[in-house]
């Protein structure tokens, strides 16, 4: 135990360590400040800018950078679909796999450009190397730089500043912050044992028999395996992720792949800091995702370190949970990977999140419940400053103070636009679909478990889709065909055509929406005069209201969502500890 807990303690100490200088380099970035890589970019983003007919000096109000968003996304969603429709004739295809069906390729195409990267497919038996490299690859990278230019509008607009050039944003996120750090971690990758390679799968004699050969996909993993972190897409080149020892081979990948999850939201909250030119409040606001995050290890640590009770009794001794993990990882790694990915809105997965004690799925629906610990890319600190917003009105209307924050008024427009994204998308994006999906249990649904656990793996599917993380509680027959039908003999496409279809929704409702709001009360911010500070004005930047903004996070987040956990890891609990399950 000792040891799995000195791991933990020392990736969480590394992901603090490395966030003031990241933050202060992407403020940099973002301030157009210098940096060591202007003059290797600086004509690069020139020739880009020229080429797309975009001025650096553009600024755009809300309704304009939603805008672009929405168009370079379509642009981009249509040249997915197109590169994985035809994989069959595009080169890079040493297996000759042809298309996928029509909606699995539908919902892959929605769940890359908004970021989730949910998977109702295996990569290397679904996929060619074409499709995953230049499509999938490709919006791993825009996808990801898509959220940082909302979260870094959102600050400009919050500190009074205008909002910025959405196609300035987008190209500097790509050049100056994922492609360098891509580039470097692809090749430590590499060096670490994953492979980087566009020959076909290795063919072997099997041990049982010489005259027996078993394939073994392979493909360009290492560039592929970074990105999916850092940019915190999450979509596995192979079916079980970073589980798989091409994909995550060792403990030093498995340590890169963590920081990396975590380094890009947590350093925002650091850049706010900057841009907003109050440190102090950046360290407070980033007191409250991570001391949530600690806590969520640590209940995840312990229910996965105890196991299962049923199993120990049979065992006549106390050991870890270790269905589904790899041993490599144990159940410290495991733990602490499943609370990052689902707290970043990442979605790589090292163990199946399925096989988890109760607590451990209690903690990751609670994660996407309320995507600010520390939330999607981008979006997540844009989220956690509109929990403030609402805190600051909360706490005005409390002491009777003028609700102002960082020197501009809180009204009508800004409380009812922050509680419109907070409390009402995210609950109907997935309890809507879910209660339809529970409704026709064996029709849609496809649960492979009865009871509390089928619940909690309908609700699981589309908070990710509606989180924009992608993991899943497997299980459903939600790929084409699905493996549960091929079992039961059932039809081969009815449960999975229905899940592509309403993870569409939640997906598209999940992403976009929020963005749109975030732009609009980030605009509607920056427009506000600002205010002198003087007595009567609620400080923003002291431990007491860092405290009540958290409490506002917990309390709003457990009203919403609470009955759904009851039904789902907390009755399953209580079910295994009345010895049940």
């Amino acid at each position: 135990m000792l040891q799995g807990c000195i791991q933990i303690a020392l990736t969480l100490l590394i992901v603090v360590a490395i966030t003031p200088f990241f933050g202060r380099y992407m403020a940099r970035v973002f301030q157009e400040q210098r940096t060591f890589l202007d003059p290797i970019l600086n004509p690069v983003e020139r020739v880009l800018y020229s080429a797309i007919g975009v001025s650096a000096r553009e600024d755009m109000t809300g309704w304009q950078y939603a805008r672009a968003i929405l168009y370079s996304n379509v642009v981009m969603g249509l040249l997915i679909f197109f590169i994985i429709m035809n994989q069959g004739w595009l080169p890079l295809n040493p297996t000759k796999i042809g298309a996928p069906t029509w909606d699995t390729v539908l919902h892959t195409t929605i769940s890359f450009i908004t970021n989730t990267n949910q998977q109702h497919y295996s990569g290397e038996t679904y996929l060619s190397y074409a499709s995953q490299m230049w499509g999938l690859g490709y919006h791993m990278f825009t996808s990801a730089a898509t959220g940082i230019a909302v979260a870094i509008a959102f600050i400009r607009g919050l500190t009074g500043r205008p909002l910025g050039n959405f196609y300035v944003d987008l190209i500097r996120s790509i050049t100056r912050i994922l492609l360098p750090i891509s580039i470097v971690g692809g090749i430590i990758m590499m060096a670490a044992g994953v492979p980087e390679t566009l020959a076909g799968p290795a063919v072997f004699s099997t041990l049982e028999d010489p005259n027996i050969s078993q394939a073994i996909a392979r493909g360009p993993v290492a560039h592929f395996e970074i990105i999916k972190e850092l940019g915190e897409n999450g979509g596995g080149f192979f079916a079980i992720n970073s589980a798989h020892p091409f994909e995550n081979p060792n403990g030093l990948t498995n340590l890169i792949q963590l920081v990396a999850i975590l380094s890009i939201p947590t350093s925002l909250i650091y850049t706010y800091g900057i841009i907003a030119n109050n440190i102090k409040q950046a360290w407070l606001v980033y007191s409250i995702p991570f001391a949530i995050l600690v806590v969520f290890v640590i209940i995840t640590a312990i229910g996965e370190y105890n196991g299962n009770p049923a199993v120990n009794a049979l065992l006549g001794s106390q050991q870890p949970n270790l269905e589904g993990k790899e041993v490599r990882f144990g159940w410290a790694q495991s733990a602490l990977y499943a609370v990052f990915t689902t707290a970043t809105m990442c979605g790589a997965v090292n163990s199946l999140h399925d096989s988890f004690m109760p607590s451990g799925g209690f903690v990751t629906l609670s994660n996407m419940f309320f995507q600010i610990v520390f939330g999607g890319q981008g979006t997540g600190t844009a989220y956690l400053f509109a929990y403030l917003i609402l805190a600051v009105f909360v706490t005005g209307l409390m002491v009777g103070r003028t609700p102002e924050f960082l020197g501009r008024k809180i009204e009508k427009r800004e409380v009812v636009l922050a509680s419109f994204l907070l409390l009402m998308v995210h609950p109907i994006a997935i309890l809507i679909p879910a209660a339809i999906t529970l409704a026709f249990p064996d029709q849609l649904a496809g649960i492979s478990n009865p009871g509390f656990h089928g619940f909690a793996q309908v609700i699981y599917e589309y908070a990710s889709a509606a989180a924009n993380n992608g993991s899943g509680f497997e299980g459903l027959g939600d790929s084409q065909p699905s493996p549960i039908a091929i079992a039961t003999g059932a039809k081969t496409t009815a449960t999975a055509l229905w899940w592509n279809l309403s993870t569409c929704f939640s997906l598209l409702a999940g992403r976009y929406v929020p963005i749109i709001g975030l732009l609009l009360l980030a605009d509607s911010m920056s427009r506000k005069q600002s205010v002198p500070f003087t007595t009567g004005t609620l400080r923003t930047d002291t431990g007491l209201f860092t405290g009540v903004t958290a409490g506002v996070i917990l309390i709003l987040g457990a009203l919403t969502f609470f009955p759904v956990l009851a039904f789902g890891p907390i009755g399953e609990a209580f079910q295994i500890a009345k010895g049940i399950g």
